[in-house]
């Protein structure tokens, strides 16, 4: 079985790196059947986009891969309650995380 390469997660389980960017994880909250819906219909979606043959098709299963990923807790709004902000989409380095970024490369 070939190994999928780890990701750095964030200390406090919020995110991992990829690519230099942080990307917001799964809503550790949601119940196993919950998630592996949502999981399910992403990758519905996701076919749906690469397989789409009009514009319309195409906005169609974009917006239900927004969708999933709402469900997830990836997009939309946070699934903390502390008040963080959402760093998505952010250089590691140029957010509230630096100095965690700094200590492990």
């Amino acid at each position: 079985m070939i190994q999928s390469k780890p990701y750095p997660e964030t200390p406090d389980g919020r995110y991992f790196v990829a690519k230099d960017r942080l990307w917001r994880k799964t809503d550790p909250r949601l119940d196993e059947a919950e998630r592996k819906d949502a999981v399910s219909a992403l990758m519905k979606a996701r076919r749906a986009v690469r397989f789409a043959k009009t514009d319309a098709e195409e906005r169609t299963a974009r917006d239900a891969v927004q969708a999933a990923k709402e469900r997830l807790g990836e997009r939309g709004p946070v699934w903390w309650d502390d008040g963080a902000e959402d760093e998505t989409g952010r250089a590691p380095w140029n957010s509230s995380y630096a100095e965690w970024w700094e200590g492990i490369r």
